[in-house]
């Protein structure tokens, strides 16, 4: 990871593009080699329960309900201004299928609570992890989005017929 989001002490960090189920447990190897293992990852919240819901908290994970209106954002911008330090990582396409939009949950999260997006490219074709440097949120949320996309451009997942270039075309 870039030198100056190492330093940061809250961010939101955006993972994708996430089109398998192994794509977790890359994320957690990676993470574990890195030594970034304060940060914590959304998932939804059947992966918490038994056998596994302990193991995925303790990993760090935070459960949502995927389908709930229930001001799921503004509960993650609490955490962020009730932590001196706090990062939370999370896929945007909030599923392993091909989505025909980003969900823009972690746009919302970053701008409100005022903290960064560092965007984190699993790309699989050329097995390797790609960092941006921390992005803040404008007012221009299609605009910022686009520049999403475009860090997320030619990134081949696992199953490469399930990523987002479709999305930036």
């Amino acid at each position: 990871m870039n030198a100056c989001a190492t330093d940061l002490k809250k961010f939101v960090m955006v993972v994708a593009p996430h089109t398998s189920s192994w794509d977790i447990f890359m994320g957690f190897a990676f993470r574990s080699f890195l030594k970034i293992d304060h940060i914590k990852f959304i998932a939804k919240q059947e992966l918490f329960k038994p056998p596994f819901g302990s193991m995925f908290r303790k990993l760090g994970g935070v459960p949502v309900d995927r389908f709930s209106k229930n001001n799921f954002v503004d509960q993650i911008v609490h955490m962020f201004n009730s932590n001196e330090s706090f990062a939370i990582a999370l896929s945007p396409e909030g599923t392993r299928k091909k989505v025909d939009r980003l969900r823009t949950g972690f746009y919302h999260i970053a701008h409100l609570a005022q903290v960064p997006i560092v965007m984190l490219a699993m790309d699989f074709e050329h097995k390797e992890f790609r960092f941006s440097p921390p992005f803040y949120t404008t007012d221009n949320e299609a605009a910022d989005l686009k520049i999403i996309l475009d860090f997320f451009h030619g990134v081949k997942g696992e199953n490469p017929e399930l990523g987002l270039d479709h999305l930036s075309a």
